[in-house]
């Protein structure tokens, strides 16, 4: 094994002493990339998520007044109850699988692009081809973004538990003990629903937004600040237009007791008890702040996913790929 790796690594360093790189190291490459991306936008971004997700998982039928008042009163609340660390609760599984999460996600779309571009000729994709490569990346992510997603959310709400100890392993070891592998991807339909729609709205957006603004002459940084506006505005259109998913999926997904009064049965059956008990506008529950998010954890990751890290840290140039 030491020797397996230790040729690959030479026949990878090989490649870039040549400045050149074959399909699976540009692949590597590329996952590299994603992966880091992923752990920056994430860690830039993970405080306005758990106010996110607080927002959204209180529940009018509880009875009384709802602990947070709005997105401020959410914030200042958790800093002043559980300190700067109570912001970053949870973080821990999320940086863990969000690496493989944002690598298949931003690569498939990528990898999916570069089919349909060579596929037609053409440089430049049509649209059709734009939605499809998002769909693909969307599908593609959920094998990590639905247990990622689903203890994310156990551990972002788990201090609101007195004397609450419970770890993310600790609970993925009892859900699998009670329900095997299902009780991890508990709401795996509506995340898909959710990760789909967004892919088929985010990066046709970017993809579009980049062919327009984009100039042969615009130096890098240029390029990277274009890509870093168009992605943002991206994100904030699909995350607000996907909302209502992500409310229904948190719904679902919030298995500690104490914080649903309502037994949500699937998909269709949450939508209508949450119109039913809270009125349509619960369905946007959390979107300012999950706009806050998805926009900038977006331009973050595809524009430090477009800089090339993993080109730059092994010296490889981009046009031999």
């Amino acid at each position: 094994m030491p020797h397996s790796l230790f040729s690959k690594l030479c026949r990878l360093v090989s490649c870039v002493m040549a400045h050149q790189i074959s399909t699976a190291d540009r692949l590597k490459c590329k996952v590299f990339n994603g992966a880091f991306a992923g752990v920056v936008g994430v860690s830039c971004t993970f405080p306005l998520d758990l106010v996110k997700t607080r927002m959204q998982s209180q529940n009018k039928s509880m009875g009384g007044p709802p602990k947070y008042r709005n997105v401020f009163h959410c914030f200042s609340s958790i800093f002043k109850s559980e300190g700067p660390l109570g912001l970053y609760r949870g973080v821990g599984v999320n940086l863990l699988l969000i690496n493989p999460e944002k690598a298949i996600k931003l690569v498939v779309n990528d990898e999916l692009r570069r089919h349909f571009a060579v596929k037609s000729g053409k440089s430049k994709i049509s649209v059709k081809h734009e939605v499809l490569a998002g769909a693909g990346a969307g599908s593609c992510q959920i094998i990590i973004t639905t247990p990622m997603e689903l203890l994310k959310i156990q551990m972002q709400l788990a201090s609101q538990i007195p004397g609450n100890k419970m770890t993310a392993g600790s609970l993925a070891k009892k859900l699998y003990q009670e329900k095997g592998i299902r009780g991890l991807y508990k709401g795996t339909l509506v995340t898909a629903l959710r990760d789909v729609t967004f892919s088929c709205i985010y990066f046709p957006c970017v993809g579009i937004g980049t062919q327009l603004f984009h100039r042969e002459s615009d130096s890098k940084f240029t390029s990277f600040l274009k890509t870093l506006g168009v992605a943002c505005v991206g994100g904030a259109v699909a995350s607000g237009m996907v909302t209502p998913f992500d409310v229904v999926k948190t719904r679902i997904q919030t298995v500690t007791p104490g914080f649903q009064s309502v037994t949500y049965n699937g998909v269709p059956d949450t939508f209508v008890k949450v119109i039913k008990n809270e009125g349509f506008g619960a369905l946007f529950k959390g979107c300012v702040p999950r706009m806050s998010v998805i926009a900038p954890l977006m331009a973050i990751a595809q524009s430090v996913y477009f800089i090339g890290v993993a080109e730059s840290l092994f010296g490889i140039n981009t046009a031999h790929y």
